[in-house]
């Protein structure tokens, strides 16, 4: 199956205007620096700026090309199989405003995008998670249970209207929603500017330092703030160990033109398999485009992501009906322990240094409800129940097992990926087009790729973060880290963090290479 470059479809149908530096400079202060301009660093800077703040936005790539940009973009509460186990863990109470603050998360898109004529296609719709294995059944019905009395509309269905697929049972949510992400939050970043906030691409903070006030220090000078916010996905900077806490994981998308009525109009996930799915109908064109994601695996795993895309996309056009393919892309995100993110201060001791992560793939409700959140912490509003639920350094026995289970694989990639690059390969001379290697030349672990322009791209193997071995993603043409899902083009230059630092080119000599 011939697949299209990777793409999303949601930044290849959004435009944006150039918000780079160009030959200006950073301003010297702000009250408040976002660093990270997707939808929790968007949300939090409008809800700022429009009570009177002054806030800087530092994006090191463009606005919503990230994780925001690159998903299926389910405005849901609907978390996968979540409430009964929050019921269970966290109780009945913390259950309830978990829902509550991820359904206010809807109704605040809902109400900003109709206030400020955001046109981002936003539809209210059902959300449902179906299963085809019988043995599952009476998971789904303690789901709709624990979800009724957190305080949301669940039921058990037995059908999907439209699916043509034999399941044995669904929960479905009433009143979800979905939209087009991207021009979504470029409308919120013409409103942050519109208010008086400053918006600029293109800057990658580098570090922070603390002492005699905030400085965060980037590729383009220095800014000064008194609150700093990291909404990078993957917080940038390691003093809150984060990369300890976080379980990191990619999903594959495709997507291309549908009859609408062949499928459902609703939002769709198998819990068996975890594919996801649902329709995107676009107001410019009329077109109506499915998108389907799944396939997931921890990034930087050695594996051939291409063959998994392909895996997808044949799924897709087997059991949706998908003629064709027009866009693939991948997504990206972190889980905690205990399934809810991390929202609010960065390290026990901080006092205007604030992070938003961990929004395990439900990042549109997720990252919105920290944008609320923390934009009520920095101005001391926020509500005391909701802040201690979502409080990075909340205190929870039961995630230490799975904590330690993170970490056992982080020291397996580092030993094993280690060995495996000692093992004989290819050198790097040898390399066809569009083969790469990590392998150790002379005294340098070397990561190489040749182009299929024939042009061989070498850079050190190592992940700047903290020294992994980094992995090739054949999909994406990215040199991956498995320890803590660093990303870097095949030029080392920094894709993803928490990895501040490109890869450092290494030149081979012909004996050598």
């Amino acid at each position: 199956m011939t697949l299209p470059p990777p793409r999303s479809l949601w930044i290849e149908t959004a435009a944006a205007p150039d918000r780079s530096l160009g030959t200006g400079s950073l301003p010297a202060e702000s009250q408040v620096v976002v660093i990270g301009g997707g939808i929790a660093g968007l949300t939090t800077a409008y809800r700022l700026v429009e009570q009177g703040v002054r806030v800087l936005v530092l994006e090191a790539a463009q606005l919503a090309s990230g994780v925001s940009g690159n998903t299926t973009a389910k405005v849901t509460a609907q978390h996968d199989l979540i409430y009964a186990d929050l019921l269970e863990r966290k109780g009945p109470e913390q259950a309830r405003l978990y829902g509550l603050s991820q359904a206010t998360a809807i109704d605040w898109i809902e109400e900003r995008a109709a206030e400020s004529q955001i046109a981002c296609d936003f539809t209210r719709v059902d959300s449902y998670l179906y299963s085809c294995d019988g043995g599952r059944v009476e998971r789904l019905q303690q789901e709709v249970s624990a979800a009724t009395e957190a305080g949301l509309q669940a039921s058990y269905e037995q059908s999907i209207p439209g699916l043509a697929v034999d399941i044995e049972g669904a929960v479905r949510f009433t009143g979800q929603a979905q939209f087009h992400p991207r021009r979504w939050l470029l409308g919120l970043a013409d409103e942050i500017e519109r208010l008086g906030g400053v918006i600029v691409e293109g800057v990658r903070a580098t570090r922070l330092t603390t002492r005699g006030g905030q400085v965060v220090h980037t590729t383009h000078g220095d800014v000064s703030a008194h609150d700093v916010v990291v909404a990078t996905h993957y917080p940038v900077f390691d003093r809150g160990m984060f990369f300890a806490r976080l379980e990191p994981v990619r999903d594959l998308a495709v997507s291309g033109s549908i009859d609408p009525a062949s499928v459902p109009t609703d939002m769709c996930l198998c819990v068996d398999d975890h594919h996801s799915f649902r329709t995107y109908t676009d107001s410019q064109t009329g077109e109506t485009s499915l998108v389907v994601i799944g396939e997931p695996y921890r990034t930087g795993q050695r594996i051939d992501v291409q063959a998994k895309h392909e895996q997808l996309a044949e799924w897709a056009l087997t059991t949706l009906g998908l003629s064709t393919v027009t866009n693939r892309w991948s997504a990206h995100d972190m889980t905690t322990p205990d399934r809810v993110p991390y929202v609010g201060r960065y390290h026990l001791s901080a006092e205007h240094l604030w992070v938003a992560t961990g929004f395990g793939q439900w990042g549109m409700t997720g990252g919105t409800l920290a944008g609320l959140l923390l934009s009520n912490l920095i101005t001391d509003t926020a509500d005391e129940e909701l802040r201690d639920l979502y409080d990075p350094w909340r205190a929870s026995l039961q995630s230490a097992p799975k904590v330690a289970k993170a970490n056992l694989a982080v020291a397996r990639h580092f030993g094993v990926d280690h060995a495996h690059a000692l093992l004989p390969s290819k050198r790097p001379a040898e390399l066809e087009p569009d083969e790469a290697v990590v392998t150790r030349v002379g005294r340098h672990l070397v990561a190489a790729y040749r182009a299929p322009d024939a042009q061989l791209h070498t850079v050190s193997g190592r992940c700047t973060h903290l020294g992994c071995v980094v992995n090739f993603n054949n999909a994406e043409k990215s040199w991956d880290c498995p320890c803590h899902a660093s990303r870097f083009d095949i030029d080392g230059n920094v894709l993803h963090g928490p990895a501040t630092k490109p890869l450092p080119p290494i030149s081979l000599g012909d004996d050598t290479a």
